[in-house]
């Protein structure tokens, strides 16, 4: 149909005309001479018909790239995705009720010393022996394309065939070093442990954030010590170590967010004055371990302190805001409460530190069942028309049912506390129906791949369940969706969540996955044939996503090895030792 435009029509003469006409002698001298402005409407009836097939067929073109291009300010995902929805609704068919599937997973202790090229790294002989191949290809494909085009850096641009340097620490070398082993990728590993040995150097006036450094390349270093026993990593990571220690040097002793590894001098981020509550609560698992394994208590005693400071921090409802001064050591005005960005690991951190440390610490225990009850009774909500369960936020006391991607580990965390805590069934129950929830972010887009943020839909005579918006609809390549099926699939040995996990892997093969090396982020999960690629390889799609997949397919053995029951896996998925007393 065409586009109709309406023209306002009013007989006014030229200017020109006008003086002309009253400075004659003509009989029509002072009168005006009507030269009437064209009409869009009468341009168009001279047209002839073929003109007009012609244009309209040009204006339909152009409005259907204007869509493709741009789409909606914001999009309903639905029953209206086709082939998404048809995955939706098998998501639908195979939930079955937690009773009729739980069989808990064999207790067992931590992996002994396996040597690298051990068959029991490799075995593939299993039913999912193709799966796990393929994401084992997966993983040399990342690693090749970052090894040709941005070897040393922190991140590859696989587009670009570029590097991108944030810390300039070889950020995706550090991730990666224990996905390597696991993996049994030898050839790989080796090629790691030569830049740790090589060309790892410290000794540089940069500034680094504080927590983003410790999970990744103090926490790889130490979970690359962990899974093969080399001290050439703990040499490493107390290096590391000590050139982070002076984050803490505060008024408060609340870390600093961001620390200068050569000269030793912290300070607040530039676009604020306080340390994000996430950031500083959730790097005691890899300084504790840090002291543990080199007898120096020091970096134990300053995180842990930070902890003991904010159990006796006054909170709503248990749950804690984003921001935290290093000033005063009290809260920011911030009234954001959300377990999403820059709050959402504090929580994971109650749990894993309670139970790295031989579940002895009552108060890390009782601030975490404190805080999931909290969530259960002031987060959660159910969506239209579906009843998807889901987590959003509260702004100044007000809900928003707003879900970041990011909440999506929160059902391994539920998981992990159930059956290596023991606490209440419900727990369990809670997380079975948020990750149906997470992989329905991935189902019910074009792409099968989730976007960044999500919004539920309240509204009782609502259509659709999830409404994601333009600017939210990028996928970074986070982990943490298949982090909780790698929980809950290790404790229930229910095999939809290896299918599940398998569909997420083929959507990242198909849309992220760049022929000459590496995964790219996208920018639009929800036209697939638009995802305007973002140009990055987070080092985390190594040090974690794969590294989940994997798990999640390979071997019982392999995974009984591995197991949750035998390591403590940092919120960067590096495997930690549990230490039996506090």
């Amino acid at each position: 149909m065409p586009i109709r435009t309406t023209a306002t029509y009013i007989d006014i003469p030229y200017k020109a005309e006008l003086q002309n006409s009253a400075a004659t002698n003509s009989p029509n001298a002072g009168v005006f001479n009507y030269r009437p402005r064209r009409s869009l409407w009468r341009i168009w009836m001279r047209l002839s018909r073929y003109q007009r097939y012609l244009l309209l067929l040009i204006m339909i073109i152009i409005i259907a790239l204007i869509y493709n291009l741009f789409g909606a300010s914001s999009v309903v995902v639905s029953r209206s995705s086709g082939k998404a929805y048809d995955s939706y609704r098998r998501i639908e068919d195979r939930i079955e009720r937690p009773d009729s599937y739980i069989k808990k997973a064999p207790r067992v202790e931590a992996a002994a010393d396996i040597p690298p090229g051990s068959d029991l790294l490799v075995d593939e002989s299993s039913l999912e022996n193709k799966r796990l191949s393929a994401i084992r290809s997966a993983c040399v494909h990342a690693w090749r394309g970052y090894k040709e085009f941005a070897w040393g850096h922190d991140h590859l641009l696989p587009i670009s065939k570029k590097f991108d340097d944030w810390f300039g620490l070889g950020l995706t070398i550090l991730d990666a070093i224990d996905t390597l082993f696991i993996m049994g990728l030898m050839d790989e590993y080796g090629e790691a442990r030569n830049f740790v040995v090589e060309d790892l150097s410290f000794d540089k006036n940069r500034d680094v954030n504080f927590f983003e450094t410790s999970i990744r390349v103090l926490g790889g270093l130490l979970g690359a010590h962990t899974v093969t026993k080399d001290k050439l990593f703990l040499e490493k990571a107390r290096d590391i170590g000590n050139r982070l220690l002076p984050a803490f040097n505060s008024r408060s002793n609340i870390p600093f967010s961001d620390v200068n590894i050569g000269t030793g001098s912290a300070h607040g981020p530039n676009w604020a004055q306080d340390s994000t509550v996430s950031e500083v609560s959730s790097v005691q698992l890899e300084f504790r371990t840090l002291s543990r394994l080199t007898g120096d208590s020091i970096f134990e005693e300053k995180a842990f302190n930070v902890s003991k400071h904010l159990h006796h921090l006054p909170k709503e409802n248990h749950l804690v805001p984003m921001f935290i001064s290093t000033d005063t050591g009290r809260f920011g005005n911030d009234q954001t409460i959300t377990l999403g960005a820059r709050a959402d690991s504090y929580y994971e951190y109650l749990l894993k530190q309670w139970i790295q440390t031989g579940k002895k610490i009552d108060f890390l225990k009782e601030d975490y069942l404190k805080a999931i009850q909290s969530v259960r009774d002031h987060l959660t909500r159910r969506s239209s028309p579906n009843g998807l369960l889901f987590v959003g936020e509260l702004k100044n006391r007000r809900f928003s049912p707003k879900m970041d991607h990011l909440v999506c580990y929160l059902p391994g965390t539920l998981t992990l506390g159930h059956f290596e805590g023991g606490f209440p069934k419900w727990h369990l129950d809670m997380a079975i129906e948020l990750i149906r929830t997470c992989v329905s972010m991935y189902s019910t887009t074009q792409t099968g791949l989730s976007p960044e943020i999500a919004h539920f839909n309240l509204a009782k005579n609502g259509e659709d369940d999830i409404i994601v918006k333009s600017n939210d609809a990028h996928n970074l390549l986070r982990p943490e969706t298949v982090e909780s099926l790698w929980y809950l699939h290790y404790f229930t040995r229910n095999e939809t969540y290896r299918d599940w996990a398998w569909d997420i892997f083929q959507a990242f093969e198909e849309y992220a996955k760049i022929p000459s090396g590496g995964y790219t982020s996208i920018g639009n999960v929800l036209n697939k044939h638009f995802t305007r690629p973002r140009d990055k390889m987070e080092s985390f799609f190594l040090g974690e996503t794969l590294k989940y997949w994997y798990l999640i397919f390979a071997s019982r053995e392999i995974q009984d090895k591995f197991s949750p029951r035998a390591y403590i896996y940092n919120t960067e998925a590096h495997l930690l030792p549990i230490f039996n007393d506090a």
